[in-house]
């Protein structure tokens, strides 16, 4: 069998155990998706600092690199929007009347700088947190404490789809999560709960994400 390689640039451990551990799973036999952690600074020694987003310049330079390669069928991102740097292309004043509109805005923008048939970006809209929102029991059951499934379903409830829950330091979901669980660390229980949900789940309610899915299963 003939593999066909897809690079997914990631913001940090959690998207890459998202990657790894869920979404490779769920494509195609021949489809094998590699996550690289976004390097926030080279060495000339040649290894890199990890984690977080740097500077868009820094960015496009990882996304350039990575093409280089010519094996790859398709380099792709999973990048937050919330916290997204406003160098990125069209970050600064993003147009569209609603969160789906403005988020597209941003990657259609990015796609034009990068101007490469091989290249696709993703951004989670507004983070990779919003999709646990889309099965709050799961999130009450990740952390043993059911008498917060009210306070998540009331969460989930106030907006149309996981993916618009707020983009604000205070109200992203990564600070909701936090504020009912002190002791929420990314990488671990990010990963556990999204497992715990499903894709399937997920592709239900957020459908941004799901748009971004179905092209790679369509690679």
């Amino acid at each position: 069998m003939k593999w066909r390689k897809v690079y997914v640039l990631v913001e940090g451990q959690t998207e890459e155990r998202f990657v790894k551990n869920i979404l490779r799973q769920e494509m195609p036999e021949d489809l094998y998706l590699q996550p690289v952690i976004v390097a926030t600074k080279r060495v000339n020694t040649g290894g890199k600092f990890k984690g977080g987003v740097p500077s868009y310049p820094k960015v496009k330079d990882e996304v350039m690199r990575l093409l280089r390669d010519s094996s790859v069928k398709m380099v792709t991102t999973m990048l937050d929007f919330y916290g997204l740097p406003t160098t990125f292309p069209g970050r600064a004043h993003p147009q569209g009347s609603n969160a789906q509109d403005r988020v597209r805005f941003v990657e259609e923008s990015w796609d034009s700088d990068i101007a490469h048939l091989r290249f696709k970006a993703y951004l989670s809209l507004h983070e990779f947190e919003a999709l646990l929102f889309s099965q709050p029991e799961k999130i009450a059951e990740g952390f043993a404490q059911p008498t917060t499934l009210t306070a998540l379903r009331q969460i989930r409830d106030n907006f149309p789809t996981p993916e618009e829950i707020n983009d604000d330091p205070a109200t992203a979901p990564s600070a909701r999560l936090r504020s009912l669980y002190p002791r929420y660390g990314k990488p671990f229980f990010g990963s556990l709960i999204a497992s715990r949900i499903g894709l399937e789940t997920m592709l239900l309610n957020c459908k941004h994400f799901a748009a971004w899915v179905s092209f790679l299963r369509s690679l």
